[in-house]
């Protein structure tokens, strides 16, 4: 341990994790119990999780402290680069300054090693010998199943039935790290026997994934479930990213004016700018934040402020969220890692505060953006990734015709090396553009239609 003590002298890295649920001008909505229609408490959620992350959920205090053991996993990668990409500029030729975190060099290739290694570290101490957990690109099955691997222990992922087919590549890298990887919905849980009943060619969805983790969690003696996005403590651990950019920022003195970051449960997004809206919401800063969706799954931009259920068998509480409602089935789009049907309570609430903003961008502009984006700075991005990278190509076009300079940062939130199967589909002309129909609004409605109003 007192070699990591040495190596954070001289690095960015925090040593805390920042909650923002300590400075939030408002209070947040509680998740609610969905018999009783009251809070839930914690031991509603002690079937599923283990007590020290529960802590984590419903703190309210501003600083956490990293523990030693996480902090020696992180040291591994971190901190990631805070980088300049001049090329790109020059390609879009505008007045902005781009800087980017790039969060695609963990072991993982993508942020989710973040809150993985904790959520593993926790579970650890907590006595839990096995996790289970959903993914949707396979990025969140990557860094849970490398993480427990780390602490030792076992691992079962239920993956989104299209993105198991799609990226094939996702579960060789999960079981190279010791976990089972299973395409959902599967005839392992009665969740998922009760879809194929209904639909046997159904791609599956994460609301369908999480319903299959965690009736495989709760069925298992030693074993619990764990979540790679939308709740709060998982917010809190991807603050690390943010907080490390305003270090690296302040060393060559630039600020942005504009904050963003891809926008699917919410992880990546928030972990890029929750420090930022700190800053905001004490008037340090008037700084711009972004979160980008695809337009084929809204949630957003389109879907209302309501309380849903988390998964398609209705085993979570319902959340205060905006939602496209938990029996929605996306679209199999390839940026599998923003196909969830609802957003992170504490993003949502910011939007409601309007403290961030949302802008969808069609699959196509995406692919677009992020072929731009490796043509001239090297990189492959993610799917995902493709979309924060269309909202810079926007932005970037918005500063050319205000006439205004701008400094931008953005979250590139991993690489599309395991992907490039989506990257063919698009250089050979089979990808369609493709925005949610009207009446898949009508439907959500209809999907939280009697539940409590937040």
């Amino acid at each position: 341990m007192e070699t990591i003590k040495v190596l954070l002298e001289d690095q960015e890295i925090p040593r805390q994790w920042y909650n923002i649920q300590a400075d939030m001008p408002t209070p947040m909505r509680p998740p609610l119990h969905p018999a009783t229609g009251k809070p839930v408490g914690p031991e509603d959620l002690a079937p599923i999780f283990p007590m020290n992350l529960i802590e984590q959920e419903a703190s309210t205090q501003r600083w956490i402290d990293i523990p030693e053991e996480v902090l020696d996993k992180y040291l591994i990668w971190r901190p990631t680069p805070l980088c300049r990409a001049r090329n790109f500029e020059k390609l879009l030729d505008a007045p902005v300054k781009i800087y980017y975190k790039m969060e695609g060099n963990s072991p993982a290739g993508s942020h989710k090693p973040n809150t993985a290694i904790p959520q593993a570290y926790y579970n650890k101490i907590a006595g839990v010998k096995h996790l289970s957990t959903e993914t949707g690109a396979g990025q969140w099955g990557s860094a849970l199943s490398m993480a427990c691997q780390m602490f030792g222990l076992g691992c079962r992922v239920f993956m989104v039935k299209v993105s198991y087919e799609q990226k094939p590549y996702r579960r060789m890298m999960m079981n190279v790290w010791g976990a089972e990887c299973i395409p959902s919905p599967s005839n392992l849980t009665e969740a998922g026997r009760n879809v194929l009943a209904e639909h046997p060619d159904s791609p599956g969805s994460l609301g369908i994934a999480i319903s299959e983790a965690i009736e495989d969690a709760v069925s298992h003696p030693h074993a619990k479930y764990s979540l790679g996005s939308v709740l709060n403590h998982v917010m809190l651990h991807q603050t690390i990213i943010g907080l490390e950019a305003q270090k690296q920022m302040a060393k060559i003195g630039v600020c942005p004016d504009v904050v963003m970051g891809c926008a699917g449960g919410g992880s990546n997004f928030a972990g890029i700018s929750l420090p930022y809206v700190r800053d905001r919401i004490h008037g340090k800063s008037e700084v711009k934040i972004v979160g980008a969706e695809p337009t084929s799954c809204p949630t957003l931009t389109r879907g209302p402020f309501a309380y849903d259920f988390g998964d398609l068998a209705k085993m979570t509480p319902l959340l205060p969220m905006y939602t496209l409602g938990h029996d929605y089935v996306p679209a199999p789009i390839h940026a599998g890692g923003l196909r969830y049907h609802g957003m992170a309570p504490i993003v949502s609430h910011l939007v409601k505060e309007n403290l961030v903003e949302a802008r969808a961008y069609h699959q196509l502009d995406t692919f677009e953006a992020g072929v731009m984006w490796a043509r001239s700075e090297g990189f492959i991005p993610a799917p995902e990734t493709d979309h924060v990278i269309a909202a810079v190509v926007d932005e970037a076009r918005r500063a050319k015709e205000e006439g205004k300079e701008k400094v931008i940062l953005f979250n590139w939130s991993g690489h599309g090396m395991v992907d490039l199967a989506s990257y063919d589909a698009y250089l050979t002309g089979k990808l369609l553009p493709y925005e949610m129909p009207d009446e898949e609004i009508a439907r959500a409605l209809r999907a939280i239609s009697g539940f409590p109003k937040p």
